[in-house]
């Protein structure tokens, strides 16, 4: 499955011709039938132990879409010998006038450009790149095992950057000695997993990524697409049982509480990120109400998202905000509302016709001794009759205001992350 680039747009960072000749082989990979035959047996399963509520199975279709061809893409870029960087957690678009499907899954964080690469402990790779003007506040190159553990890490905010912002990764089982940017792997490497994390959606700009395998011949051939088709039927099992797994902690810790707080580095977690998980479950006319002391993170980010691990309407509305897309309070903390009903605040969270789901809200890059002890994210729930009265100095805004805000949101999207633009 070969593919052409696309003549269409001008060189992008993420949309780029690799990028979508990836996607649209993918398109040609899941008509296979071991592909078709996943797709109906891991929903089958996964709709059997999910046991989701109504509003949660009429959302299963749209998001298991999404889930399965986000396998479909990044399993097809497995090969260590012929490394590819391809982007995932996209949303749905247009490649040569066919529809490539979203990509998000795995509870996404709505901030951050994800892109993936293959590699094995035993190679030599060159990480080459260019930063953007506006350098990110989150920016990491994370050397995973095959449990998502994580290795070995470049920061990409620190790294050592050329006066034209061109950089150079080296990777290799040698030792770092003083090289910062240097990735030590070993026998258990097995992909980087890079996240560039836009804190300001209209001027920070994701990193040129591109990967060389050092050395000769790859001492083995390609898959073939049998192959392929069996590597990616297994991921989408694995896809649907690792977000299945997330969820169901979620799902059974109380309704409209924080109750998950967690750092760690397995599982696709970052180290020095805090994770705060919860689920709101709401009445009509009622709002689930967040307030949030980041304890001196520069990034944090509060979005929503499904049973299926996919978050919600992030282009439509303001599904997430994160500290740069926030008004704070006087007193430096920050106070959201979420629910469907539009309160008239800046802070609105909007769970897109949902009165329940849930909330996975993430801070990063701490100062050198990590969080101050004011860090705190508490929720509880309001009538909205009482907003005034429970919330009588939030920010508010009107309905050109909301436009505004939705306008600067959708504008740095596409130009920063989908310059194709966003189709249904």
């Amino acid at each position: 499955m070969s593919h052409a680039p696309s003549p269409h747009l001008p060189p992008h960072p993420v949309a780029t011709a690799e990028q979508h000749a990836h996607e649209l082989a993918a398109l040609e990979l899941i008509q296979h039938p071991t592909v078709r035959a996943a797709y109906r047996d891991v929903a089958e399963t996964w709709l059997a132990r999910a046991k989701p509520s109504d509003a949660m199975r009429e959302r299963f279709n749209a998001a298991y879409e999404e889930v399965m061809f986000s396998a479909a893409v990044w399993s097809s870029n497995s090969d260590p010998l012929r490394p590819k960087v391809t982007c995932i957690t996209r949303l749905a678009h247009e490649v040569d006038g066919q529809r490539i499907p979203g990509t998000r899954w795995g509870i996404d964080n709505p901030d951050s450009v994800y892109r993936v690469i293959p590699i094995a402990g035993d190679e030599k790779y060159v990480i080459r790149g260019r930063v953007g003007e506006h350098r990110m506040t989150e920016n990491y190159f994370t050397l995973w095992n095959a449990h998502m553990g994580t290795i070995d890490v470049v920061d990409g905010r620190r790294m050592e950057v050329a006066a034209d912002g061109s950089y150079e990764i080296t990777v290799d089982a040698s030792e770092k000695g003083g090289r910062s940017n240097h990735i030590q792997s070993t026998p258990e490497a097995h992909e980087f997993y890079i996240r560039d994390v836009l804190l300001d959606w209209s001027n920070d700009q994701p990193n040129e990524i591109t990967i060389e395998r050092l050395g000769g011949a790859p001492s083995r051939p390609a898959l073939t697409l049998d192959e392929q088709a069996e590597r990616t039927a297994a991921m989408m099992a694995h896809f649907a049982d690792f977000t299945g797994k997330l969820s169901y902690g979620m799902s059974k810790s109380p309704a409209n509480h924080f109750s998950l707080a967690w750092t760690a580095n397995q599982h696709g977690a970052m180290v020095g990120q805090v994770y705060v998980a919860g689920r709101f479950d709401l009445q009509p006319g009622q709002a689930f109400v967040v307030d949030v002391s980041d304890g001196g993170a520069e990034y944090f980010t509060v979005p929503l998202g499904n049973l299926w691990g996919t978050t919600l309407d992030i282009y439509g509305s303001t599904g997430s905000l994160n500290k740069a897309q926030s008004k704070p309070n006087e007193d430096g903390t920050y106070t959201y509302v979420i629910g469907p009903d539009n309160p008239g605040v800046h802070n609105w969270i909007d769970s897109d016709g949902l009165r329940e789901g849930f909330l996975t809200l993430r801070m990063a890059e701490f100062g050198p001794g990590g969080a101050t002890e004011d860090l705190a994210a508490t929720g509880r729930v309001i009538d909205l009759d009482d907003l005034d009265a429970e919330l009588p100095d939030i920010a508010r805004v009107d309905a050109a205001g909301r436009l505004d805000q939705l306008i600067e949101r959708q504008t740095g999207y596409v130009a920063n992350r989908l310059p194709e633009g966003v189709v249904a």
